[in-house]
C-alpha cells in the first residue's frame, strides 16, 4: 500500500545573505526536475537573489514572487520577500544586517510551517553570532526550533549515504559534556533515534552503535568511569525497550576499522566526536536532520563559507541532498502512518500466506 502522492511544498529559509546560501539554493533549484518532485518556496528576498544571480553569472533562471504559500506556482520556483528592499549585501562579511535578514526569513518560514502552509523546511546556513538578538538567543537552528515547536527533546543527526550519526549532548562546551551525560538522557536519545530510523528512514529493526566518552572507552575504568556508570547502563536499559543498541565502542577504532558500516546509526557522546569523522568522510554531501520535532527540518552540513562567497566555488551537493532527504522523510512518514493505521489482522496475514 502506498501513500497518496501530492506536490510537497518545501520552505527554504535563505540563511546568511553574505555567505554561500543563495549560491547553493540557486544551483540546486536550477535543475527543473526538482519541480517534478516538489514546489520550492524560498523565504528571502528577490533583490538579494538577483544580486547573487548576477555575481554568479546564473542565467536562464527566474523566481516567481508570491506573498503567501497559497499562491504558489507548482511549475516554478517561488520566493516570498521577508526583508526590507534596502538591505545591503556585503559578500564574505558578517554584518548585523545579514543576521537580521536571516532571522526574519527563518521566522516567516517557521511560522508557515507551524500553520501547515508548507510541508517541510530546509534551512540554509546562518552565522550563529550575527543572528543573535532579543528574538533569537539560541546556539543554532536546532535549539530555536525546539523552542518554537515546544518539543520535549530534540536530537541532531547527521545523515549521508554511508552513515547516520546522532549527537547526544548537542551544542555545549566541552567542559560541560561529562556533567550533562546521564543514563536517562542517553536512553531517551536512543529511543528517539530508534523511532526515527523506523518511521523516517523505513528501517524495520535498526542496529545502533553507541560510542564511549573516554579514550579507548575508558579501558575498563582506567581512563574515566562514564562508560561503566552511565553509558553501559543506558545501553542495557535501551535493550529492555527492544532497542538494538550495542557498545560502547572506542571512537578511534570504530571509525578507523570501518566498523561504522555495520550499523544503521551511531550515537556519539558529543559534537566533535561525531562530526569530525562524519565531515571528514562526507563533507560535500552530508545533511543535518532534527529528530524530535513534529515537523521535518533538514539543512546542509556546512556553514556560511564567507571565504568563497560570490566566487561560484561552492558545491550544492549537501543542500540538494538536504532537500531530497526532507522529501524522502515526508513520504516515509506518510507510508508509516498508513501502515500503522491499517494493520493487517492475523486472518489477513494467514490468507496472504495461503495464497503464496
Amino acid at each position: 500500500m502506498s501513500a497518496k502522492k501530492h506536490k510537497i511544498k518545501v520552505g527554504i529559509s535563505h540563511g546568511d545573505i553574505n555567505g554561500i546560501s543563495y549560491e547553493v539554493i540557486l544551483k540546486t533549484l536550477q535543475d527543473n526536475r526538482i519541480l517534478d518532485l516538489c514546489t520550492p518556496i524560498i523565504y528571502g528576498s528577490p533583490k538579494v537573489a538577483a544580486y547573487h544571480r548576477k555575481a554568479l553569472n546564473i542565467g536562464n533562471f527566474s523566481l516567481t514572487s508570491i506573498k503567501q504559500p497559497e499562491e504558489v506556482h507548482h511549475k516554478r520556483v517561488n520566493i516570498i520577500n521577508c526583508i526590507d528592499d534596502s538591505v545591503r549585501v556585503e559578500l564574505g562579511k558578517s554584518t548585523n544586517i545579514a543576521g537580521e535578514a536571516s532571522f526574519k526569513a527563518l521566522e516567516a518560514a517557521v511560522g508557515d510551517l507551524i500553520e501547515n502552509r508548507i510541508d517541510v523546511l530546509v534551512t540554509a546556513p546562518i552565522n550563529k553570532k550575527n543572528i543573535q538578538s532579543d528574538e533569537f538567543s539560541f546556539p543554532g537552528h536546532t535549539e530555536y526550533l525546539k523552542y518554537k515547536f515546544e518539543a520535549d527533546d530534540v536530537l541532531m543527526i547527521m545523515v549521508s549515504d554511508i552513515m547516520k550519526i546522532g549527537i547526544a549532548t548537542g551544542h555545549i562546551p566541552v567542559n560541560e559534556i561529562s556533567s550533562v551525560l546521564t543514563k536517562e538522557l542517553l536512553v531517551n536519545k536512543l529511543k528517539m533515534l530508534n523511532k526515527s530510523l523506523i518511521e523516517d528512514f523505513a528501517i524495520r529493526k535498526p542496529r545502533i552503535a553507541v560510542l564511549g566518552l573516554n579514550p579507548h572507552s575508558s579501558d575498563n575504568d582506567l581512563i574515566g568511569n562514564e562508560e561503566a556508570e552511565i553509558i553501559i547502563p543506558a545501553i542495557n536499559d535501551a535493550k529492555k525497550e527492544n532497542i538494538l543498541a550495542l557498545g560502547p565502542f572506542a571512537a578511534d577504532g570504530f571509525f578507523g576499522s570501518e566498523n561504522f558500516m555495520k550499523f544503521d546509526a551511531i550515537l556519539a557522546m558529543y559534537h566533535d566526536q561525531g562530526l569530525i569523522p562524519f565531515k571528514a568522510l562526507t563533507f560535500d554531501s552530508g545533511v543535518n536532520y532534527t529528530i524530535g520535532l513534529p515537523v521535518i527540518r533538514t539543512s546542509p552540513d556546512h556553514g556560511t563559507a564567507y571565504e568563497i562567497a560570490g566566487q561560484n566555488l561552492a558545491s550544492d551537493n549537501s543542500f540538494r541532498n538536504a532537500l531530497y532527504l526532507a522529501l524522502d522523510i515526508y513520504q516515509n512518514r506518510e507510508e508509516y502512518n498508513i501502515l500503522t493505521s491499517n494493520p493487517l489482522e492475523p486472518a489477513d496475514i494467514e490468507d496472504k500466506e495461503d495464497k503464496q
